[in-house]
């Protein structure tokens, strides 16, 4: 990768694409990108309106010199600069329907890519960048970000240690309610693309937080999909996308799976839950008290586990996850720390010419990128045809 310099000697340096006026995904972006004092944000295309994005470069400590009016003119002009300048990677915290142009455009200059979800709003636009993540050899994070989380680490490393014996039931739910405060033909607030076909792509609820409840069960359990049967409603009126909806899952080990993603309940904000069966015990961990995990067996006091990177019943994975004492919270902001963190390390391995493992990494990349498009795909086919069973077997999944 041409982008990097001495990288164990100094900082990586990174590009943000979006996060101009109201949007608030970028400024995680560019929080949590700094936040280890492994980065510095030194050049940006903050927004599609080159105005606001030189008017925005300032608050993000951007030098007005490299506030590019575009995805494209950044690109193009940070490959030009010296290699002791220019950028190591693009951080992309745009519309979905942009995801796939600026991530090929930055892969292919050979730079790095840390990317929000989902990837891209097609299959053969993942299953294309994943061929240019291949053929670079490039670091490629997907902003999962609850998969940064201290407690979900502990309780993935539970499942792979056998504390929990063999699984055989998940459910997942994500739920809002922020769709009862939305008005069409308003001026519209933050996020009001994502009511957009165009700009949202295909699905509403499925893709913006049905592929995080996705995502989250993949990366705890490893299990492998078989099939899904889906069932979507839209609610909201003058809505042309879901925003309720189920989806069953058979996993390859005849385990069962059950999702439920709503931004249609009211009071509800982020609510996410997830709880897994095993054989041996159950465990669950809601995303709004992100820092406990609570166990329970059969004849057995409930066991509640706290995050807390100092005591031997955090296992190696939540330690080197967190950053703080235990008590004091660590949630969301550090989350997304973390993957740019692990994401950090490999961007250093590669610069040295030493290969990593691109299908092996602990942080979601390009390959649960394909899977997440493939899910929402397949729900979609389902739902088309009642709740039809529906293939989920892709092979990028990991």
């Amino acid at each position: 990768m041409k982008g990097l310099n001495s990288p164990l000697n100094r900082k990586l340096r990174m590009a943000l694409i979006g996060g101009a006026g109201n949007a608030f995904i970028g400024k995680v972006h560019a929080t949590a990108g700094t936040l280890d004092n492994r980065a510095d944000l030194v050049a940006g295309a903050l927004s599609s309106n080159a105005s606001k994005s030189q008017a925005a470069a300032p608050s993000f400590g951007i030098p007005s010199d490299r506030a590019y009016a575009s995805p494209a003119e950044l690109i193009e002009n940070e490959s030009q600069r010296p290699a002791d300048e220019r950028i190591d990677f693009v951080s992309i915290a745009t519309p979905n329907y942009t995801h796939f142009e600026i991530a090929k455009a930055a892969l292919t200059a050979g730079f790095h890519v840390v990317c929000d979800k989902p990837m891209t709003i097609t299959v053969d636009e993942a299953e294309d960048l994943a061929r240019v993540v291949e053929a670079t050899g490039a670091v490629f994070v997907l902003m999962h970000n609850y998969s940064g989380y201290p407690m979900i680490r502990q309780l993935r490393e539970m499942i792979r240690n056998d504390e929990l014996g063999d699984i055989i039931a998940v459910r997942a739910n994500y739920i809002q309610g922020w769709l009862w405060g939305w008005s069409p033909g308003v001026d519209p607030p933050r996020g009001a693309w994502k009511a957009d076909p165009q700009k949202a792509g295909p699905s509403g609820t499925l893709g913006d937080i049905g592929t995080h409840a996705y995502q989250l069960v993949r990366y705890t359990t490893g299990l492998l999909p078989e099939e899904v049967s889906c069932n979507l409603k839209t609610y909201t009126p003058d809505r042309a996308l879901d925003d309720y909806g189920h989806a069953t899952i058979r996993f390859q080990t005849g385990a069962l799976g059950l999702l439920t993603f709503s931004q249609v309940t009211h009071g509800r904000m982020n609510d996410q839950l997830l709880e897994i069966d095993g054989s041996k015990a159950a465990i669950s961990w809601r995303q709004e008290d992100p820092n406990q995990l609570v166990v329970r067996q059969f004849g057995r006091p409930t066991q509640v586990y706290d995050r807390h990177p100092g005591a031997d019943f955090n296992n190696p994975s939540a330690r080197a996850a967190s950053r703080l004492p235990g008590g004091h919270p660590e949630a969301f902001f550090e989350a997304f720390a973390n993957l740019f963190r692990d994401g950090f390390d490999d961007m250093v391995t590669s610069s040295l010419g030493k290969p990593f493992q691109q299908r092996d990494t602990i942080y979601p990349n390009v390959y649960d990128g394909v899977e997440g498009t493939f899910f929402i795909q397949q729900c979609l086919a389902s739902h088309d045809q009642n709740g039809t069973w529906i293939s989920l077997r892709h092979p990028s999944a990991r």
